[in-house]
């Protein structure tokens, strides 16, 4: 029988790198769009190749889609509104202050996913893992600030949306993970696959409706540009496909502290592609978040 103890490392870098090219799709079509418009576009075209996805697995293992009960039900309603909610705030965040504050905020994800693991899942961290998280997630607020700024003095609404974002995004990881923990039945590929689609499905009603009444325009605009939309939502279903899976394997806490690699690939794709110079000081953040996942990978074994 296969190993799966570690399965849920390269998982969790290929979501890592499949959201990290969404992002960049997504950033595009906020300029056509809107706001507004391009987050819808993340769940409702992505919805059907979640479905597709699923029918396949289904086809290729035999197996049948397990059924929902209460308790999934539960946690699935809470991951997609907390995941709406937390992409909200860190929206208005972002509005009051520059990109690089309000990433040192919400990217302390990770420290409030251990948090919330443990208080409503349970999942209990090693020493060394806790370490590792706290290394990770310096680096990243290292990173994040630049020179000149100051986190202190950034104003108490950024801080206070960039945190809570941090916190909404947590629970969001948390009620996947838990819905996809309480699906009695099915492989973890099964459980997994079955709980995007219904948190993809709960998220692009709740948005359909939200739009609708209150932001038409977006919604007229978002059906509009379907054909960039269509590889924004293959790229964001693709991508928590992935962020799924690892959490069927792993506790949340270990798959967003190796996802803090992104902050990586995404340096790495402005170098590239913008040509931009790398600070020691971001040299310094990288270094610490290359430590902390190095860290988190020697607590597995």
């Amino acid at each position: 029988m296969m190993n799966v103890s570690l399965l849920w490392v390269p998982v969790t870098l290929i979501a890592s790198a499949a959201q990290t090219g969404r992002n960049a799709t997504q950033r595009r079509l906020t300029e056509k769009i809107g706001t507004a418009g391009a987050t819808q576009v993340r769940f409702l075209y992505g919805f059907p190749f979640a479905i597709l996805a699923l029918a396949l697995m289904g086809l290729a293992t035999g197996e049948t889609t397990p059924g929902p009960n209460g308790i999934f039900l539960s946690y699935a309603l809470m991951g997609a509104l907390t995941q709406i909610l937390a992409t909200a705030l860190m929206l208005s965040a972002m509005r009051e202050r520059a990109f690089s504050v309000v990433t040192a905020y919400t990217k302390t994800e990770p420290v409030q996913v251990a948090l919330f693991g443990l208080l409503l899942l349970g999942d209990r961290l090693t020493p060394v893992t806790t370490l590792a998280i706290a290394v990770a997630t310096s680096g990243v607020v290292l990173m994040s600030v630049k020179p000149g700024t100051n986190l202190a003095s950034s104003g108490l609404r950024p801080a206070g949306f960039g945190i809570a974002a941090g916190a909404f995004f947590a629970l969001a990881a948390i009620g996947f993970r838990g819905a996809i923990l309480s699906l009695e039945e099915g492989s973890f590929l099964m459980r997994a696959s079955t709980t995007l689609v219904w948190g993809l499905g709960l998220q692009t009603g709740i948005l359909l409706v939200w739009l609708g009444l209150f932001d038409r325009r977006a919604l007229v605009a978002s059906f509009q540009a379907w054909r960039p939309s269509l590889g924004a939502g293959f790229l964001g279903a693709f991508a928590s496909q992935f962020w799924f899976i690892g959490f069927a394997l792993t506790t949340a806490a270990n798959v967003r502290t190796l996802a803090l690699v992104e902050v990586l690939m995404a340096q790495a794709v402005s170098h590239r592609f913008m040509a931009q110079a790398t600070s020691r000081r971001e040299l310094a953040g990288m270094g610490l978040i290359l430590g902390g996942v190095g860290l988190l990978l020697l607590a597995q074994r």
